[in-house]
């Protein structure tokens, strides 16, 4: 080979007219000696490998002893996946009972890959080999039909160098020869057709047809029934006779319907018998008891007198030096035995007599519901209550109306509200909502009374947790209720079955009415929330206050100013709002849960909440916006809260509840009752004005910066 490859380059070399196809062939002469470059280095490296191997040690290698390097370690390796669980169990029907499984899957695949090798001896293999060997056959023929077509254009090249060469290629005839004398030694290799790769992808649509079954016609026949034959002739004797069975049947059910209504009759009047059989003994003790019960204030004025003396006359002299703090002073505490397992759950304060108060007795526990009780006391007799009122659910809230102040509206757990007489002796409301008659179905937390409505029928409000607000009136003694508002949710709908969009209600836990604006109402929620609503739109809020994280237990307009309201939440906070702004003016951290919070009657800056953890605390705005003046403990911390506050509308007192059934009464000191000083020559302004301007000085405080950012 590299003899004829050396003659190549010199016929190459020796003359001039090679042609065209002469002149690749030092290329490929090149390659040759390279390919002897290659061997001949590949020769000196086998040299090398020979030679003698020296051993490199690292530098931090450990040297051992003999005895160090002969020692044996020896690690059984099994067939145990060391990552299998070993403590799955597995319920046994045979034996009831939960069993570990013995056996584990110890198998671990690292890697599997689905191949797309098929087998020779399939039926897919030998149809793909069929295919190759056809492919195979047709190819050379295709390979000689292209080189005969190839010698035919290379012959008219020849016939054309030769008619423009003339003398040269008479000249350089005696190479050309020795150039196809090599050419017909070496013969080109047959070119193959490029065989394309098969689409793995390629796929083919078959279709087959199934057999159909064969109809199979099945029948099974009963038992037949039994029959009888029956004759008889109907006279009109024998007709008579059946009906008069037939009503006699009758007249005996009645019979049995007729002893249950009277035993349940016979309850009430026993109940009611209970409470009247005071005034229908004799009429010597109907007569006595108006006296009984003067002698009974008499003896409990004597018994109380340091209390009675100083909720008239004291006057705390220490608030000169307490820096504008002040203080609370108990006074009387009202408990009844029937209610010490009952919380406080609701406090209301008579609009015609100022010494006369509501208390409703329940539990804000759902795990410990059980019946409720309504006690109504009075400041002149804290030993006991007035009026006793005992109910199935717990008393959740409760409200006297204005107008009629011997009608008490009270909301129960159990979703029901009713109304009590406190003119009729008897212990049941005189009027109460049923499922009948559209009652709620979740707690009712909150019962305002309204102004009576066209045809002068009295009407009530109520707020409970399913998300409704129900206006109940009193129609022909009946409570006929009308859906106000819906609280729905936005943005939460959940997917009822069949593809409904269920939208969830929100829970109202309180309510306030604007003192002026008859339609306008805020309403307070479980979520934080507080919507302002209009009673003329059942289906859309006037605004959304996003007020508090927890729920808010309870709302208040203003008495005095119409556009600020206060609301407090279990997130510890209380927040003063003007409803037009949705930002709060004010915001104060009682550190714990706030139950409740109320407006002072007489100012319009001066207002209370009480808070879980048993302390009571009071803002007076005008002189401390930062601050409480007054932060007290009124109950003992151990397993009792406060839970309710309230202001006299005329005395200087407040009354809180908590949950032990107690309500305490305090006297507020000067400090906390503060009023605006006289001056030399001047009048003392009084009255609504001067209190309205007297909020809004503080409003405008806290609204100037952000005017001024403003702008």
């Amino acid at each position: 080979m590299p003899a004829k490859a050396g003659d190549r380059h010199r016929q190459g070399q020796s003359g001039p007219s090679g042609g065209k196809a002469v002149q690749p062939r030092p290329a490929k002469a090149l390659s040759k000696k390279r390919d002897e470059d290659v061997s001949t280095e590949a020769g000196e490296g086998v040299d090398e490998w020979a030679a003698a191997k020296t051993l490199v040690k690292p530098p931090d290698q450990l040297e051992l002893t003999e005895a160090e390097l002969k020692e044996e370690f020896t690690r059984i390796l099994t067939a145990n996946n060391p990552h299998a669980p070993q403590n799955i169990v597995r319920y046994s029907f045979k034996e009831r009972a939960y069993k570990p499984i013995s056996y584990v899957d110890q198998m671990a695949i690292h890697f599997s890959l689905n191949g797309n090798m098929i087998l020779k001896d399939s039926d897919e293999g030998r149809r793909q080999s069929i295919k190759l060997s056809t492919a195979a056959e047709k190819a050379p023929i295709e390979t000689s039909a292209v080189t005969s077509e190839e010698a035919e254009i290379k012959d008219e090249e020849s016939t054309g160098d030769t008619q423009a060469a003339g003398e040269e290629e008479a000249e350089g005839s005696g190479t050309a020869e020795v150039a196809e004398a090599a050419e017909a030694e070496e013969p080109p290799p047959p070119r193959v057709k490029e065989q394309k790769l098969a689409n793995q992808f390629n796929f083919i649509e078959r279709a087959s047809r199934t057999l159909n079954n064969p109809m199979r016609e099945r029948a099974c026949q009963s038992e037949p029934t039994p029959c009888k034959n029956f004759s008889a002739t109907a006279n009109q004797w024998e007709i008579y006779d059946a009906y008069v069975e037939e009503l006699q049947k009758m007249e005996k059910s009645k019979e049995k319907e007729k002893p249950k209504a009277q035993t349940a009759k016979r309850e009430e009047e026993k109940k009611g018998r209970k409470l009247t059989s005071l005034e229908l003994q004799s009429d010597d003790i109907t007569k006595i008891s108006k006296a009984a019960k003067i002698m009974e204030r008499m003896v409990n004025q004597n018994t109380f007198d340091d209390i009675a003396q100083d909720f008239k006359y004291f006057e705390d002299a220490s608030d000169e030096y307490r820096d504008q703090e002040g203080t609370l002073l108990p006074l009387w505490k009202f408990q009844y035995d029937k209610t010490k397992r009952l919380a406080v759950t609701a406090i209301s304060w008579n609009p015609k007599y100022k010494d006369l108060f509501a208390v409703g007795y329940g539990s804000y526990d759902f795990m410990k519901q059980g019946q409720g009780m309504l006690l109504l006391y009075t400041m002149k007799n804290p030993s006991f209550p007035e009026y006793v009122f005992s109910s199935e659910s717990g008393i959740m809230c409760l409200d006297f109306h204005n107008d009629y102040p011997y009608l008490v509206a009270v909301g129960f757990y159990d979703g029901n509200v009713a109304i009590y007489n406190l003119k009729k002796a008897t212990s049941q409301p005189s009027y109460k909502s049923s499922a009948k008659s559209g009652k709620h179905t979740e707690p009712v937390w909150q019962v305002k009374w309204q102004k009576d409505d066209m045809d002068n029928n009295l009407n009530f409000f109520s707020v409970s947790s399913d998300g409704r607000i129900v206006s109940w009136t009193l129609v022909k003694n009946e409570l006929v209720h009308t859906d106000v508002i819906k609280l729905s949710v936005e943005g939460t709908t959940m997917q009822g079955p069949q593809g409904l969009q269920l939208q969830t209600l929100g829970c109202g836990t309180s309510f306030d009415f604007h003192k002026k604006i008859d339609y306008l109402f805020l309403v307070g929620t479980e979520e934080g929330k507080i919507y302002k609503c209009s009673k003329c739109y059942s289906s859309q809020f006037l605004d959304v206050f996003e007020a508090h994280h927890m729920a808010v237990d309870s709302v208040s307009w203003n008495p005095y100013h119409l556009k600020v309201f206060i609301s407090c939440s279990s997130d510890w906070t209380v927040k003063i709002w003007d409803h037009t702004i949705k930002t709060p003016m004010f915001i104060y951290d009682l550190n714990s849960a706030v139950g409740d919070v109320a407006w002072s009657p007489y100012s319009s800056t001066v207002f209370a909440a009480v808070t879980t953890d048993g302390k009571a605390h009071v803002f007076d705005l005008s002189i401390n916006k930062y601050e409480a003046l007054c932060t007290q403990l009124v109950v003992a911390k151990k397993k009792n809260k406060i839970t309710h506050i309230q202001f006299n509308p005329v005395y200087p007192v407040v009354i809180i509840g908590d949950e032990r059934g107690h309500v305490t009464s305090l006297k507020l000191s000067p400090n906390l009752r503060r009023m605006p000083k006289e001056k030399k020559g001047q009048e003392v302004k009084k009255g609504p004005e001067v209190e309205i301007a007297k909020l809004d000085k503080l409003l405008n405080l806290v609204r100037e910066p952000e005017s001024k950012a403003g702008k």
